[in-house]
């Protein structure tokens, strides 16, 4: 299987003018195709007699060589990789964009998510990494041994430079010290365990909430791109980021601990667009970070030999009785503690619910083919 790698870079000055010329590059490549492809857009639309074909990658960087590279001689400064995956991901966004998987591309702006791709002799040392025409770059942490990745993807975030590739990884099988777990998700606690295991959240934007709303403040009456504003921007920039960082963090221990240690993980199809929807609750919803970890146990499951077992949305873990199977009509989200009027059984309310996503794999053994398209997603 393919596994990502992402590491921080530490360029020198000189090297960091390099990667800057690159990502200038590859934003002017693909701001001059799209302009192309839009005005050709727009010609067969207001002249269906005369249509012109849409130009494919290959198209856009033919005419880019004879074009643009004569006027603009810093193209043969860089790596000609950089204009030519940019026109690359310019072509695959048009291809969603017919296919109505996603709108129209849009124009990049300078300093909001620059990035570029290289190929060609890309070589992985202990704790840096040969890029063409950039030369050996240091990175803050140890690469992989034994890799010879084909491409590589640098990007600039909050004024730091990163860079992602992908290789070839066997999987790992881990011995599993239990068979099944429920993993019930939630916004007090982030995820509750049917073994009685309880996971608090890392809750990174409440606690530091009051801290970036005082540098948003602080910046409101700067002039705008201002030597003082620009400063402000990239502390707000990099206070966001260490929120997301210390959020994915929280994440990356709890799945790998679920993945390696777990030969059956059941979790619930939960509604994230529908819950975020709910103004009350998006914000400490979107805290937790639902979909990355399922994202994040979904690739590590198969790394580590593993079955993710997904319930349908609709299945009532948390009105279910674990102990007589009584299902309750109604049940607040104020009720923290599950008490059955049937069997007098009392239990908290997450754990209540991971012990029935943990039952629901021997329902799903015995119940018939029409009853497990009911209940079952994956």
């Amino acid at each position: 299987m393919l596994l990502g790698h992402h590491t921080e870079l530490h360029p020198t000055n000189k090297q960091k003018t390099l990667l800057a010329k690159h990502a200038g590059v590859a934003r002017h490549a693909y701001n001059w195709g799209l302009w192309l492809t839009k005005n050709i857009l727009n010609h067969n639309q207001h002249n269906p007699d005369s249509k012109l074909k849409f130009p494919t990658a290959i198209d856009l960087h033919k005419l880019l060589v004879a074009m643009v590279k004569p006027k603009n001689c810093w193209y043969y400064e860089v790596s000609k990789c950089a204009p030519q995956y940019a026109l690359r991901y310019l072509s695959l966004s048009w291809k969603r964009c017919f296919s109505k998987v996603s709108g129209q591309p849009q124009f990049k702006k300078k300093g909001r998510d620059d990035s570029f791709t290289l190929d060609g002799s890309i070589s992985v040392g202990f704790n840096c990494i040969k890029l063409p025409r950039i030369g050996w770059v240091k990175t803050y942490e140890i690469l992989p041994d034994n890799v010879a990745p084909k491409s590589v993807t640098i990007s600039k975030k909050s004024g730091r430079w990163f860079v992602s590739f992908k290789v070839e990884t066997i999987p790992q099988i881990t011995e599993k010290s239990v068979d099944v777990v429920g993993v019930d998700l939630g916004v007090k606690t982030l995820a509750t365990l049917s073994t009685g295991e309880v996971f608090v959240g890392a809750k990174s934007y409440r606690k530091l909430e009051a801290k970036l709303s005082r540098l948003q403040y602080l910046n409101r009456h700067k002039t705008k791109f201002s030597s003082n504003w620009k400063k402000a921007q990239l502390k707000i920039a990099q206070l966001h980021n260490t929120i997301a960082n210390i959020r994915k963090d929280t994440l990356h221990k709890l799945t790998t601990y679920l993945a390696k240690n777990h030969s059956q993980i059941v979790i619930e199809d939960l509604n994230v667009s529908g819950m975020m929807a709910n103004h009350k609750l998006a914000k400490a919803v979107s805290d937790m970070g639902f979909y990355e970890f399922r994202r994040q146990l979904e690739y590590k499951c198969e790394l580590y030999g593993s079955k993710l077992i997904i319930v349908d949305r609709w299945f009532p873990s948390s009105k279910t009785c674990s102990r007589c199977g009584t299902v309750k009509e109604s049940l607040l989200l104020s009720e923290r503690v599950f008490n059955c009027e049937h069997c007098n059984f009392s239990c908290e309310r997450d754990l209540n619910a991971a012990l029935n996503l943990a039952m629901a794999v021997s329902l799903l053994r015995n119940a018939s083919a029409n009853d497990r398209d009911s209940l079952w997603t994956g």
